[in-house]
């Protein structure tokens, strides 16, 4: 960047320089995801559900054991976006499932 750079700081309402602005939300989405064993979650993993779980709005029951393919990362140490036959939008606790 160019020393002539300049952001806008909300927090304080001034300009100030780009070097001395705060990190993007993008530095910060560096944030580990854990499955109920400790092990670190990413981006395409497979997991497998611990304990049955009611989805609300769907009105069905995702049984112990059922096999979530492709998972995403939101950001939330604790929540993981996910794909299901019949069920859209599923977002599921990291505290749920487990790496398979």
């Amino acid at each position: 960047m160019a020393d002539d750079d300049y952001v806008y700081d909300e927090a304080s309402g001034e300009w100030i320089s780009a070097a001395d602005a705060p990190k993007s939300d993008s530095d910060m989405d560096n944030v580990e995801v854990r499955d109920s064993v400790g092990n670190l979650l990413t981006d395409g993993d497979q997991v497998t559900l611990i304990k049955d779980l009611t989805v609300k709005g769907a009105g069905q029951t995702l049984k112990r054991g059922t096999l979530i393919k492709s998972i995403r990362l939101t950001g939330d140490a604790q929540e993981i976006d996910c794909k299901f036959d019949g069920i859209k939008g599923l977002v599921l606790r990291a505290e749920f499932v487990r790496k398979r």
